[in-house]
């Protein structure tokens, strides 16, 4: 396992209106949330890779739908993915010093918990190209849809 990545598996209680899950608790993980971002995205989405370099480490949910996680470590090449949301609910916690980002399997709902507050003036938002030959094949796409800035580092 990539080296301070973890997976934490996030429990339903259910009846007969729904169901209700903790998605994080603040003692449970590694640094304090200081900004929690939302964003939807249409099946075929590739958000990432990206990394940061002063420390930032994101905790990712899929709030609606699925979406795959990809993750690198950028050292020694070694990889993690796992398909989480409706079907899995799981978190992952990415050490921000890993490449990562989440291709849309469906239309989803997503949300990122992060461990620093952004900032424009000097953004720490660093990126890996979505079709890195040590990552490629891990999406189920080949043709995604992208920002501009993910186009950019496309190799």
């Amino acid at each position: 396992m990539i080296p301070g990545l973890e997976r934490l598996p996030l429990k339903r209680f259910e009846d007969e209106r729904g169901w209700f899950s903790e998605l994080a608790r603040a003692s449970g993980l590694p640094k304090p949330i200081r900004q929690v971002n939302l964003s939807r995205s249409a099946k075929g989405v590739i958000r990432g890779l990206h990394f940061h370099e002063r420390g930032q480490d994101d905790l990712f949910v899929c709030l609606e739908g699925m979406v795959r996680v990809v993750v690198l470590d950028r050292t020694t090449g070694e990889t993690f993915t796992e398909d989480i949301g409706d079907d899995n609910p799981v978190a992952v916690y990415v050490p921000g010093i890993h490449a990562h980002g989440y291709e849309a399997l469906t239309d989803c709902l997503f949300s990122y918990l992060v461990t620093e507050e952004y900032d424009p003036a000097n953004p720490d938002e660093h990126g890996v190209a979505w079709n890195d030959p040590r990552v490629v094949h891990l999406w189920s796409t080949q043709s995604p849809l992208l920002s501009a800035r993910d186009t950019a580092a496309a190799l």
